[in-house]
């Protein structure tokens, strides 16, 4: 008898106010105001430890939502993604206090250059010891390129072709530049690090040029686990020749994993090489009465302004009457021609459109009900859906993750779907896909190896 498949879990967490939880932060008892403080952190990993959760999974942005209302304004009122912290500086905190849980964070290949960033991803890795991932993003918000010394967005196409330059350089400087036994550590002959092992990487290309070698020796997983968020064609095409993991939603999500399994059968990996995981919003208590209550209350406080200006919305829908069309919208207030509304369906009417966008509260992975029920839905997108695991979303912290922890978990260890405890000190590679620290010969990144004499490596 084939075993169920296991459910690979995450949290979903940003270090800011308010995240995707549009108004929720008001909360009672919701402690979303202490993201500042390193006791969030701390309690945060231990709660996520303590239900045997995969990783926390950092979400970042590097600029404000400016485009509802032509400013920053709404999005400082709400706490919409500002304040915002760095994501990677927690993570060291968190890894403190646990000794498995994972921690996955988002960077962006299109501001920054790549030799500082594969520094400090090494630094976490070795800290750590292998349990980190690395979000690869490009960055979407006109105001993050804008912060960046730039007049607008990098087109579409020029930020990929920046990404795969990127990881180009990062794939050299992770696992070409140093050889695995470089460092010897040899106190008799005051030798620490053998120089013919560790290697200048010299690469020129279109948008770096980088001499190396790298600043720091190799870590566990040397590359971190390669997480790609993604639904689109060109974005598929990109996460079949690097991605681990796929983080994908709504109703794409069998398209987008029959596409993609595909194309890294193309790129010589194996169809099983990638997981996907979808962001899931699951609110649940003893009894259905109670989930109700509780659910009424979320809504109750959630923020419809917030979603709109987390979507880029370029005009205040809620200034216009429901049974409005969105064209008509859009022309009463100017924007019409705005390039945040070319892809608005216009023919929507406001009410239509609000929920639409309303994603908190409804949708293929979203569930409200009892312990059992939620594992029943769970179970439903596992084996249904083909997903591979979840991002949970908070609704409220930490009642969320208290809730998921003391009553859904235990029915998923029941059912198999959850394992009993951790193989202590796993890397997360190892614990996500059972072929160790490394990433396997099969993936684009080992081409950068250096070729060692007398190694099979």
């Amino acid at each position: 008898m084939t075993a169920p498949k296991k459910l690979i879990l995450n949290l979903f967490e940003m270090n800011c106010v308010s995240h995707i939880t549009h108004g929720l932060w008001r909360l009672p008892g919701n402690n979303r105001h202490r993201f500042n403080e390193i006791g969030y952190w701390t309690e945060l990993a231990q709660l996520a430890e303590a239900g045997g959760f995969d990783a926390i999974f950092l979400a970042d942005v590097i600029g404000a939502y400016d485009v509802f209302g032509d400013s920053a304004a709404a999005a400082l009122e709400e706490g919409l993604q500002i304040p915002n912290n760095d994501p990677m500086l927690v993570v060291p905190a968190m890894a403190a206090v646990t000794k498995n849980l994972g921690f996955g964070v988002t960077f962006s290949t299109s501001y920054e250059p790549p030799f500082a960033f594969a520094r400090r991803m090494s630094t976490l890795d070795h800290l750590t010891d292998g349990r980190v991932g690395w979000n690869v993003v490009t960055s979407y918000l006109p105001n993050a390129a804008r912060n960046f010394g730039l007049d607008d967005q990098i087109p579409h196409d020029t930020r990929f072709e920046i990404a795969e330059e990127y990881l180009e350089v990062l794939y050299k400087l992770w696992e070409g530049s140093w050889e695995d036994d470089a460092v010897v550590i040899d106190r008799e002959n005051n030798l620490y690090t053998d120089p013919s092992k560790v290697h200048r990487i010299d690469h020129v290309g279109t948008h770096f040029s980088v001499a190396g070698p790298h600043l720091s020796q190799p870590s566990r997983q040397r590359t971190p686990v390669l997480f790609f968020a993604t639904a689109s064609s060109a974005g598929i095409a990109r996460a079949a020749k690097h991605a681990e993991v796929v983080f994908t939603g709504g109703t794409q999500v069998r398209r987008v994993a029959a596409e993609a399994r595909a194309a890294a059968v193309e790129n010589g990996r194996r169809p099983d090489d990638i997981a996907f995981l979808v962001q899931a919003g699951v609110i649940t208590a003893r009894t259905q009465a109670e989930v109700d209550v509780k659910l009424a209350l979320y809504r109750d406080h959630a923020s419809k302004r917030g979603r709109l200006v987390h979507a880029s919305i370029p005009f205040d829908a809620l200034a216009h009457p429901l049974d409005r069309t969105l064209g008509e919208a859009l022309a009463i207030d100017g924007k019409s021609q705005h390039p945040a509304a070319a892809t608005l369906p216009r023919d929507k009417t406001i009410a239509e459109f609000l929920a639409l966008i309303d994603e908190s509260w409804s949708g293929p992975f979203f569930s409200a009900g009892t312990p059992e029920k939620v594992a029943d839905d769970i179970e439903r997108w596992l084996d249904e859906e083909g997903i591979d695991g979840i991002n949970l979303r908070q609704y409220h912290s930490f009642d969320t993750l208290k809730d998921f922890v003391e009553l859904i978990v235990p029915v998923l260890r029941r059912r198999g779907r959850l394992r009993e405890s951790y193989v202590d000190g796993q890397s997360l590679r190892d614990r996500l896909f059972g072929e160790g620290d490394r990433l396997p010969d099969r993936h684009v990144a080992r081409s950068y190896r250096p070729v060692v004499v007398g190694s099979s490596d």
